[in-house]
């Protein structure tokens, strides 16, 4: 099978990750504490679950369910030549990405591996960076590359669209897949006070296909300029959209539910919408 062309250099990113003064950071801090929430709204138990991301230190030990409480197996994002970290031990039952998926090159064969190794019924649920994370950054750079360069470069990683979520689960052959979105608008004092914030998270250029010299001090002013024209607040700070998908897809079981079949229906539409 031919492997799809490599978009991150995730050596790089392994790199960036080590490189970064301090582990903790608010991207992480908000997908877990919405992970807390959802997994709290279900009532089921996980004997055997796992975890994937990129902050191993970060990652909780255990979970809590609306029944029981259960021990998270842990497992570092960007560790290995392999995308899919090596789950050791006998099949899950919960299987957890967070921060991850958002810079895999093959994405429908990380879906499909993490789905392998899940039981019948087992959960997999995935947190990732969306599309419309850092737009404002992007088209900041790319209005100076046009005026410094005359061109576009690839600055700013291309991001999973939740449109495309539920597609992916299906094509995974996970059933009852769910996509959804959280947006969260951050605000920073400059537009380098946001790019000191991301290297200092890990997050600098990822791309294979990426600009082999540092920006320039012209670029950055022109970037930093075309930011604060297009997205500052009437006090001066400046915007930056934060997108985080949400995907979770169950393995097929007889006990889930399915959709009737056609035709089988017992009230009519229009008898329903004639009463109303």
């Amino acid at each position: 099978m031919t492997q799809p062309p490599a978009i991150f250099d995730t050596a790089l990113i392994a790199r960036h990750l080590a490189r970064r003064p301090q582990p903790s950071d608010f991207v992480t801090d908000l997908v877990l504490a919405d992970l807390e929430d959802r997994l709290g709204a279900l009532i089921r138990d996980f004997p055997r679950a796992a975890i994937i991301g990129p902050d191993l230190e970060r990652l909780p030990a255990s979970g809590q369910t609306a029944s029981s409480r259960f021990t998270f197996e842990r497992h570092a994002a960007f560790a290995g030549a392999d995308e899919v970290p090596q789950l050791t031990g006998e099949d899950y039952n919960l299987i957890v990405s967070v921060l991850h998926l958002q810079a895999v090159n093959d994405v429908p064969g990380y879906l499909a591996r993490l789905r392998a190794r899940l039981l019948p019924d087992g959960l997999l649920m995935i947190a990732a960076l969306g599309g419309e994370t850092l737009t404002e950054l992007r088209e900041a750079f790319l209005a100076a590359d046009a005026l410094v360069l005359g061109g576009a470069s690839a600055r700013v990683a291309p991001m999973i669209q939740v449109r495309d979520g539920g597609a992916l689960l299906q094509r995974a052959g996970l059933a009852l897949p769910v996509a959804d979105v959280e947006t969260h608008i951050v605000r920073y004092p400059t537009p380098f006070a946001l790019m000191a914030e991301l290297k200092a998270l890990g997050a600098a250029n990822p791309l294979v296909d990426r600009p082999r010299h540092p920006a320039s001090p012209a670029l950055l002013a022109a970037a930093a300029n075309a930011y604060q024209a297009r997205d500052a607040d009437p006090d001066g700070r400046i915007r930056a959209t934060l997108e985080i998908v949400w995907l979770s897809g169950w393995v097929p079981h007889e006990s889930q539910q399915k959709p009737l079949k056609p035709g089988s229906a017992t009230t009519r539409l229009g008898d329903i919408l004639g009463k109303a």
